[in-house]
């Protein structure tokens, strides 16, 4: 990339757009359809892909490592607590510094801003692997689910239940990006943040926050939830649960959704809370496709924000 030339990032779904968005989504399934094959594309051959993690990470870190590694590059994860970033470097010098070793940062922390931040100082793209306002990789992946469940994803009913989070936000910008439908069932006092949805209506979603998940599941095609305090709000943990306890995505709450409904969840989950036993590990759910496929769609958007054709 050249001085005059934009860096492009994943801050959000909205840096892709819905032109790009369908495009990364048909390449990860082309991608996975191409999984284990002699023509497998190598496109990061020769590249270096860091995955700096300020949080916890199965899914994210697996999927990227791997990903970056199928795709011929060489992946590099930094925790952290045992970097200097840790200890207090300011994010804006952490970039420049990366930005000399490596040809991607895929950046999972706390607020957008740390996020932005470090995008803004960086001359390599800069990829959201997760932050407490939004989770763009794992949308990337749960759309492909959709995708590959009913071929299409315009017109098709989302219904979101539990906590207006990061998975909330990001549910709403796929959701004016993709001509998708979205029903979003929340607490009272744990609603979708007003500039979200604002930012999403911007786009042209179809989206509606109730406060009965009967209401949001009903004729849905897929259901799905996240955990009900996530990772930074263990102190909130009995308080959430009182105001979460008729938010269970259950048997007798999917059986309002249409007969083909799936349910997704992002992972970890904890049965018994916010998802029964019986619905996760029921015929309907589609959690682990969906797990897999952020490798599959992660690989196509490093494809398409690193070595574009």
């Amino acid at each position: 990339m050249t001085a005059s030339t934009p860096v492009p990032h994943l801050r959000t779904l909205e840096d892709l757009g819905a032109g790009a968005l369908g495009t990364v989504l048909d390449r990860a399934l082309e991608l996975k359809a191409l999984r284990g094959r002699e023509e497998h594309p190598k496109p990061l051959a020769g590249k270096r892909v860091a995955v700096v993690l300020e949080k916890a990470s199965t899914r994210t870190r697996l999927s990227f490592e791997v990903g970056i590694h199928e795709l011929g590059g060489l992946p590099i994860a930094l925790l952290a607590k045992s970097t200097h970033l840790g200890r207090g470097e300011p994010i804006s010098d952490t970039a420049r510094m990366l930005s000399g070793f490596v040809h991607a940062v895929v950046f999972r922390t706390f607020a957008q801003s740390r996020l932005e931040e470090l995008a803004g100082a960086s001359r390599v793209p800069v990829i959201n692997g997760l932050t407490d306002a939004v989770h763009p990789c794992q949308l990337l992946a749960d759309l492909m689910t959709v995708r590959e469940a009913f071929g299409t994803l315009a017109g098709r009913t989302i219904a979101y239940v539990g906590d207006g989070n990061n998975m909330a936000h990001s549910w709403i910008l796929a959701a004016g990006l993709t001509g998708l439908r979205l029903r979003l069932a929340c607490p009272a006092g744990y609603a979708p943040d007003e500039a979200v949805l604002d930012r999403g209506r911007a786009l042209g979603a179809d989206v509606r926050v109730v406060q009965d998940p009967r209401e949001a599941a009903a004729g849905a095609d897929v259901v799905t939830t996240d955990v009900w305090a996530s990772m930074g709000q263990e102190d909130e943990q009995r308080e959430r649960a009182e105001a979460f306890a008729s938010f269970t995505v259950d048997a007798p709450l999917m059986g309002l959704a249409q007969r083909d409904a799936i349910f997704l969840h992002c992972l970890p989950a904890h049965r018994g809370e916010e998802v029964s036993a019986e619905v996760i590990d029921g015929p309907a759910s589609r959690v682990f496709e969906e797990a897999e496929n952020r490798l599959h769609s992660q690989k196509a958007l490093l494809e398409h924000l690193v070595a574009p054709a």
